[in-house]
């Protein structure tokens, strides 16, 4: 199953987001990755919280993530991530996720986040949640 749709998130640089000089440091650029693939599920209506309460409660968590960096992020910029899901397979989910200052690329991620039990053993997507995340109109 593959989502064309991209997903976007606004996020604006802070200063607890800084190193000395006021760029951003390297791994506050995950919490945004963070940000915007929660955002990502919850504009396909998949929201945490809710996948805790089920008769089956799910967890997601990244599995395997490659990142490249390609500009400075400074404090008071306004970023975009964008999120794509390419693929699930089982209980594996594969995204692409970037970070962009309007056209100017900042961050890149390739993304392995898996489904698991609430204890923490794999398990496929539930049909329910993977149609959530099928490709929309």
């Amino acid at each position: 199953m593959v989502a064309e749709k991209t997903f976007t998130h606004p996020v604006r640089v802070y200063y607890e987001d800084t190193d000395f000089s006021g760029v951003v440091y390297h791994a506050a650029h995950l919490k945004y990755f963070e940000r915007g693939r929660t955002e990502s599920l919850r504009a396909c209506g998949v929201h945490h919280s809710e996948l805790l309460e089920r008769d089956d409660p799910i967890v997601f968590a990244v599995r395997k993530m490659t990142t490249e960096w390609h500009a400075p992020a400074r404090i008071d910029d306004l970023l975009e991530v964008r999120t794509i899901f390419r693929a699930i397979k089982g209980a594996r989910m594969l995204l692409d996720q970037e970070i962009w200052r309007e056209e100017t690329l900042i961050a890149r991620a390739g993304v392995e986040a898996v489904c698991m039990t609430r204890a923490g053993r794999p398990r496929r997507l539930p049909r329910d949640v993977a149609a959530r995340l099928a490709p929309g109109d």
